[in-house]
Formats: structure tokens, sequence, C-alpha cells
């Protein structure tokens, strides 16, 4: 079988594979490249594995007129620089010893070795220059099914690296067959090594649920979570019973797939915390969750918290309360986000001060103005 697209055939991209088959080694484009490329979806960047070492890696690019940087190297890993586009070349590995965080690895000459040691049998895919598909362990049936299955062992898998478990989700949610369900041998791993997700760092967690739950639906892989304990591992008190009816009224809405307004959705116990989210990430999930708690109209939530809190907070209304969307809600929005209170501390100053006064009197006339539905000008204000 052979596998074409641009990612493939670009200079760039055969510039670093010839490199290293016109000196004899073995170079394949493998893993998310191959993966994306036999199920139609669009190839960020590819990685390559080669059967040569590091040093020589770095010679022959260096012969080739080719910029590398050593990303990681004590990893074999050496990133070669083509015309401004970087592409990772990785030598065989093969695991020595796992913690279940991170692995210490020898460099291989086969690639059954390398095969091995990753997660998934579609991530165990390698393409030749010219598109040959390489399947070392049988991954072909599994990408026809839509299949995310661990690669021989399920358990062994996820104790060589706990964020595995994640990332059976997570690559369920974006690429599995919802019909078919989860893979039974991985979800009962992952249920029987929900501990194994306290040795990993906040941010690893964060960087894996934020890219899960953008997935297009992220409902059935939640649910399952919940269900094997999971996700009360990851988040406590995380409730993903809303997210599904939120994914129908996205697209109802003609509206884009957020990872914020799902986990807004979800709930639970200081996600900003637990998932080590950034102080903008952090910002932006309060105030989507004021604007949900409000019970104010979408008008005045956009006022108040901008219109994408209040976007984020009418979608999941809807969602949790089974209501319709207000037909008037795209509109309502871009008005209240639009309006400009019409007083300032200036205008008081003079007569409160700058004390708590004047905040006080601020938010007494910023109330009466939204009573009137934004209506009442500023001098109507003032004798108010």
């Amino acid at each position: 079988m052979r596998v074409t697209g641009e990612w493939l055939t670009s200079p760039d991209t055969q510039s670093v594979l010839n490199m290293l088959t016109n000196a004899g080694y073995k170079a394949y484009a493998v893993g998310g490249c191959a993966r994306n490329a036999l199920w139609d979806v669009p190839v960020a960047d590819v990685d390559i594995a080669t059967d040569a070492l590091p040093e020589e890696v770095v010679k022959l690019a260096a012969e080739a007129g080719l910029k590398s940087i050593p990303t990681g190297l004590e990893h074999g890993t050496i990133t070669i620089i083509s015309s401004g586009i970087p592409h990772e070349v990785t030598t065989f590995r093969k695991d020595v010893d796992t913690d279940g965080r991170r692995a210490v690895v020898a460099f291989s000459k086969h690639i059954e070795d390398d095969a091995i040691r990753r997660d998934f049998t579609v991530n165990a895919l390698y393409v030749e220059s010219d598109g040959t598909l390489v399947d070392p362990l049988g991954g072909m049936p599994d990408i026809a099914a839509r299949r995310i299955r661990f690669i021989e062992n399920a358990a062994q898998r996820i104790e060589e690296d706990y964020l595995r478990i994640l990332r059976f989700f997570r690559f369920f949610a974006w690429y599995g067959d919802p019909h078919s369900g989860l893979d039974p041998e991985g979800l009962a791993a992952c249920a029987t090594h929900v501990d194994g997700i306290s040795a990993l760092s906040k941010e690893r967690l964060g960087a894996e649920m934020k890219k899960l739950l953008a997935a297009p639906d992220p409902g059935p892989a939640l649910s399952s979570m919940a269900a094997c304990g999971v996700l009360a591992n990851v988040l406590p008190g995380a409730d993903p019973r809303f997210v599904a009816p939120l994914v129908h009224i996205e697209g109802l809405a003609s509206v884009t797939p957020k990872w914020q307004r799902r986990l807004v959705a979800m709930g639970g116990e200081n996600p900003a915390k637990r998932l080590r989210l950034s102080n903008a990430e952090r910002r932006y999930i309060e105030t989507a969750k004021s604007a949900l708690q409000s019970g104010e109209s979408a008008r005045i939530k956009a006022f108040r918290f901008g219109a994408d809190a209040a976007l984020d907070a009418v979608l999941i209304e809807a969602a949790t309360l089974s209501t319709p969307l207000p037909t008037s809600m795209k509109q309502d929005i871009a008005e209240g986000a639009a309006v400009i209170f019409p007083i300032t501390g200036a205008d008081l100053i003079k007569q409160f001060g700058s004390g708590p006064a004047l905040g006080a009197e601020l938010s007494r006339l910023q109330q009466i103005w939204i009573d009137s539905d934004f209506k009442l000008d500023k001098q109507a204000l003032l004798r108010s």
C-alpha cells in the first residue's frame, strides 16, 4: 500500500528523507503524519524515524547544508531545518527502563523495536519516501475500524507512561468510532491503573485535557472516563453529562467548539490548579462561570463579562436547562458587548471623592442604566 500527500511529496520532507536514505540508512515518516494521512485528516508536522545514530544525522545534515538542532539528543532526536520547516528526526529506540513518567532508552537498528515502544497501533505506522507503507505491528485493521488499541499488552503500555491513559481517551474522542465504543482491554487497563495518574505533572494533565475537550464531540470519551474513575482522578467533582447536549447546542448555533466552554459545563474542583491553566485561561474560566451564574440576559451578560463569556454562558444554560436558544442571541450579545456605560469616575469624584462611596455610586447608576435597557443618557443618570 502507498500513502501520498503534499506533506510527504514536499521538497522539504523529501530532502530530509533522501539525506538519510542516500547515505544507506533507513528513514520513514512516522506516527501522526502517517495516521492522519490514512484517515484523511490534515497533517500538521512530519516526524522521521531512522536507524542512523544522532551524531550521524548531524553529520549528514551539515554535509547537505541543512541546519540541525539537538532538541532531544539524549533521546536520539535531532531537529533538521529544511527551508525553514522543522523535521524531528529520531533514531530507532527501545525502552530499557520506565517509571510511568519517563523512559530510559537505548538506540536500535530495528524498526520493530521502535514500533513496539509506541502507545497505539495506529501510531506505529511508517512511510517511506516513495509512499510505501510499513506496518510492523499490524495497525492497518485498526486504522480501517477507527479503533484505538494499545500495542500488545495495554497494562504494560500504561505502566510505561501513565499519561497514555488520557491519550487513550483523547485519541478516541478525535478519531475513534463512537458506535463501536472504546477498546475493552484498553478501557479495563485504564480503570485498574487510575492511581498512576497522581504521578503525572499537572501541566501534562492539563495539556491532554485541553486537547480532549477540543474534540468535535468529547462526550462519549468523557462519559467513559467518568465511568471507570479516570475523570475523578484528573478533575474531582467534574460531571460530563451536559457535554453531549452542549455539543448539540453548539452545532445548532453554528458555534466553533471550545475546550474552555466544555470545561465550564463540566465543573469540578479548582480546574485552574488541577490542570495548571495559565493566568489568562484561569481568568477566562472564572469570567465565564460568573456570566453563567449571573442569571442575566444575553445582552447584560455581554456588557458585564464580554461577548465570548456571554456566548459560552448562554450555550451552557441551553444545554443544562434544556431550553431553546434565544433567536436573537448573537445580535443581543453583539449589542451588549458594544454598549459603553456613559458615566465615569471623573463625573462623580467631586461629589463622592475617590473612596468606596465613588464605587458604590458608579454601581448604583450602572444598575439603573442596565434596568433602562441601556437607554438612559449621561445627564439622565446624573439626575437619578
